[in-house]
C-alpha cells in the first residue's frame, strides 16, 4: 500500500492554498486534491472577446433553482479556484463587521470572536499575498499592526481626475488594496486584470502565492483532475476516514488524519450533504441542520458614468474606491455598502450585453465613461441555502438589503452627475456571477446554530475542517479573499500547536 498523507486539503482556491502555506513547515505530509487543471498560459487569457463574449473560460456546469429552472453559475475550477479570475482587491472586514450591525433588511450577526483576534493573520496575509495598500486615507479603515510592504497601484492620470473631483465633492476616495504587481502585468498585455485569468503575469491569485509557497516544501503534494465525490466516515464512529474522489476519470480513496475542505462556499456544503450517511442522514458536519444555509452573495450593480467632456484613457482603471456609506447612509441610517472601480471596461466587454450596438461605436461611448463597481452586503437567512437533488446543485437564493442596495446605487448615480457625468447607467448582477459567495457552513460558539467551532473544526467530527468562504458567518461589502486567507492562516496556526496530525 503507498503512504496514505497526514492532511488531505480539498481545493486550492484561497482557502486550501493558504491553509497548505501554513501547515507545511510543520513536516505532515500534505495532499491537495483539486478538481480541475492549471490555467495555460494562451492568448485568450488576455482577449476580452473570448472572456466576456464568447464565455471561453467558462465552465460547461448547471445548477438549479428552486422551482426547477437551470442556471450557468459561473464558478471556476482550476488551480488557485475562483481568485485566478478575481479582481484582486484584498480589503480587510471593517471592525464593526465583526460586531451585530442592524440593516435596513435584517441583522448581520456578530461573529464569535472581534476583530483584534483576526487582525495577525490579516498583516501575514497581506504579506503571504503581496498586498500593495495605503493605510489612512479611508476613515472606516481598522488598525493595522503592519504597514502594506508595497506602495499603492498607481492612479492613471483619467482616473486621477476622477479621485480628485470625487475628494472635492467632500468623499474619501482612498487606494485599493492590491494583489497585483502592476509593472508585470502590463509587460504581458496592457489589459485590466479584473476577470482576466492570471497565468503568472503578476496578479497574486491563491496558486501564484500561498500554493507557491507551500510547493517549495517536499511535503506538500499538489494532484489535479482529482474531484472529490464524498468523504467517509470510520465504521460507527465520527470520524473520517476515507476520501473518495476521481483522478482522470477513476476511481479512488485516501485515508488521511485529517481532512480540510476548502471546495468554496457552494460546492463545501454540497460535499457535505452529499456524504450523508448512518447516523448522519442529513449530511457530515450537520447535526444543526446549517450545512447548506446562510448562503450569501453580494448585491452588486456595475454603475457608468458618461460625458462627452470627459475622455477615459486609462488601461486598467481600478485603483480606488470610497467607504463614505459603508458603516451608514451619511446620515445616520443604516449602512449601504462599498463603492470601486471596476476594471476598464471597454467596447468588446460592453458587446457581451448590448449586442444590437456595434463595437465601434460602444468603444466611443467607453472611452468617454467612467465604471463603478456599487457593493452592498447580503444578510445571512436560514432559508437561502444550497440542496442536492440527485446529481444537481440547487441553489435556492433569497436577496436581503435590496433597498438598501438600491439606494447606495442612487447615492452613486447622483454623485457622479454632480461631478459631470450627466449620464449615468446601471446594471445588476444576477446569480449567474458568483459574487464573492460565502456562510453555507459558518463558525460559531454554539453547535446547536453552527456547524464549525472558531476555529473552523467540525463540532460533529475532530478530524475535519472547513476553511474557505462558506465558514464565514457574515458577507460584509467587501471581497472576503483576505478574511479566508487571514483566518486559514490562524486555523493553520492553531493546527500546528495543538499537533493535530498525531
Amino acid at each position: 500500500m503507498p503512504r496514505q498523507p497526514d492532511i488531505v486539503i480539498i481545493g486550492s482556491g484561497v482557502g486550501g492554498s493558504t491553509m497548505a502555506a501554513g501547515l507545511a513547515p510543520i513536516g505532515a505530509e500534505i495532499l491537495i486534491l483539486e478538481a480541475g487543471e492549471r490555467l495555460p498560459d494562451i492568448p485568450e487569457n488576455r482577449d476580452p472577446r473570448a472572456i466576456f463574449q464568447r464565455g471561453h473560460f467558462r465552465p460547461k456546469e448547471t445548477w438549479y433553482e428552486a422551482f426547477g429552472a437551470p442556471f450557468n453559475p459561473g464558478n471556476y475550477y482550476n488551480v488557485g479556484g475562483n481568485s485566478k479570475f478575481y479582481g484582486a482587491v484584498l480589503t480587510r472586514y471593517r471592525r464593526e463587521d465583526f460586531a451585530e450591525l442592524q440593516h435596513e433588511e435584517g441583522v448581520s450577526p456578530a461573529w464569535p470572536f472581534a476583530y483584534e483576534e483576526l487582525e495577525p493573520w490579516y498583516s501575514a496575509a497581506e504579506q503571504l499575498y503581496q498586498v500593495r495598500g495605503q493605510t489612512g486615507e479611508d476613515p472606516t479603515e481598522p488598525p493595522h499592526s503592519q504597514p502594506y510592504a508595497f506602495a499603492p497601484i498607481p492612479d492613471e492620470p483619467a482616473i486621477a481626475d476622477i479621485r480628485g473631483r470625487l475628494k472635492r465633492a467632500g468623499l474619501h476616495p482612498f487606494s485599493l488594496p492590491l494583489g497585483v504587481d502592476i509593472d508585470r502585468w502590463l509587460a504581458k498585455a496592457k489589459t485590466p486584470w479584473d476577470a482576466h485569468p492570471n497565468s503568472d503575469d503578476g496578479k497574486m491569485d491563491a496558486e501564484t502565492t500561498a500554493l507557491a509557497a507551500a510547493l517549495r516544501y517536499p511535503n506538500v503534494t499538489l494532484q489535479t483532475n482529482s474531484r472529490v465525490t464524498r468523504v467517509e466516515l470510520e465504521p460507527g464512529g465520527d470520524r473520517v476516514n476515507t476520501v473518495h474522489y476521481t483522478h482522470h476519470g477513476e476511481a479512488k480513496t485516501v485515508s488521511p488524519k485529517l481532512v480540510i475542505l476548502s471546495a468554496g462556499a457552494v460546492q463545501s456544503a454540497v460535499l457535505l450533504l452529499r456524504s450523508a450517511q448512518g447516523r448522519y442522514a442529513n449530511g457530515l458536519a450537520n447535526s444543526s441542520d446549517q450545512v447548506g444555509r446562510n448562503f450569501m452573495n453580494h448585491n452588486l450593480t456595475a454603475v457608468i458614468g458618461l460625458s462627452p467632456r470627459y475622455r477615459n484613457t486609462s488601461i486598467y482603471q481600478k485603483t480606488f474606491g470610497f467607504n463614505d456609506f459603508y458603516l451608514s447612509d451619511g446620515a445616520g441610517g443604516p449602512p449601504l455598502g462599498n463603492v470601486q472601480l471596476l476594471g476598464r471596461v471597454s467596447g468588446a466587454v460592453l458587446k457581451a450585453d448590448v449586442l444590437r450596438v456595434p463595437e465601434w461605436m460602444l468603444n466611443q461611448a467607453s472611452s468617454r465613461a467612467i465604471d463603478f463597481l456599487a457593493m452592498s452586503e447580503d444578510v445571512p437567512n436560514p432559508e437561502s441555502r444550497v440542496m442536492v437533488d440527485g446529481d444537481r446543485i440547487v441553489l435556492k437564493w433569497h436577496r436581503t438589503n435590496w433597498n438598501a442596495h438600491l439606494r447606495l446605487v442612487a447615492k452613486l448615480k447622483s454623485i457622479l452627475k454632480s461631478i459631470g457625468f450627466p449620464l449615468v447607467l446601471s446594471q445588476a448582477f444576477d446569480k449567474r456571477t458568483p459574487s464573492h459567495q460565502c456562510g453555507t457552513v459558518r463558525i460559531g460558539d454554539d453547535p446547536a446554530s453552527s456547524p464549525l467551532d472558531i476555529f473552523c473544526r467540525s463540532y460533529d467530527h475532530p478530524n475535519l475542517f472547513v476553511v474557505d468562504a462558506g465558514s464565514l458567518p457574515t458577507s460584509a461589502a467587501v471581497n472576503p479573499a483576505l478574511t479566508v486567507a487571514a483566518q486559514a492562516l490562524r486555523v493553520a496556526d492553531h493546527m500546528a500547536k495543538k499537533d493535530l496530525t498525531r
